[in-house]
């Protein structure tokens, strides 16, 4: 869909410069998504790989985060491969509801309550990032924060639509149980893609 040279605004990268590859194509249908323009891989051109990696090695940072839509739709192995041979480190952010494919260095969870995660990349995850849009979601975050491994990094972060509202809620939940750490989405506090 479209690919940029930014920041990381989120997770455990976050403040880190990032080269971002957005894969068209979703079917998972958060409503709350801010990119539905990549649901309909149809709309977008397809590019070759050697185009997009040619692209990201015209700026100095060298971490790629793949992402969607949802990027497990398409079969990532040439993708990583090549960026990797590129010298990027790869990272991806994933709802999991398609099987893992490429080699990651960084795998970001975030499980959508439309269409769960499978169980084989729960085990692989090193970020678990459970978007807060209501107050149930919480039970949701504890039921995959039960799944993944001892060492994934666990994040909360408030919908940007309703970060009003669930932002102190999230702070008093971490208070009471410190494995959680906020995801603030700071890439729309500061103004950038």
């Amino acid at each position: 869909m479209e690919a940029f040279y930014t920041i990381q605004g989120e997770g455990f990268h976050q403040g880190k410069a990032a080269y971002f590859i957005r894969l068209a194509g979703c079917d998972v249908g958060c409503v709350w998504c801010d990119v539905k323009e990549s649901w309909d891989p149809s709309k977008h051109p397809r590019l070759q790989i050697n185009k997009i990696v040619a692209d990201a090695k015209n700026h100095p940072g060298r971490m790629a985060v793949v992402t969607g839509g949802e990027p497990l739709m398409h079969h990532c192995g040439a993708l990583t491969d090549a960026l990797h041979k590129a010298g990027f480190e790869t990272n991806i952010e994933t709802s999991g509801a398609y099987p893992l494919t490429g080699t990651w260095d960084w795998i970001c969870l975030s499980p959508k309550k439309f269409k769960p995660p499978l169980p084989a990349i729960l085990e692989v995850a090193n970020e678990l990032k459970v978007v807060i849009y209501n107050k149930t979601d919480f039970d949701w975050a504890e039921k995959y924060a039960s799944l993944v491994s001892a060492d994934c990094k666990l994040y909360l972060q408030p919908e940007w639509d309703k970060s009003a509202q669930m932002t102190p809620l999230i702070i008093e939940y971490i208070k009471k149980d410190p494995r959680w750490e906020f995801s603030l989405q700071l890439h729309k506090y500061i103004d950038v893609p």
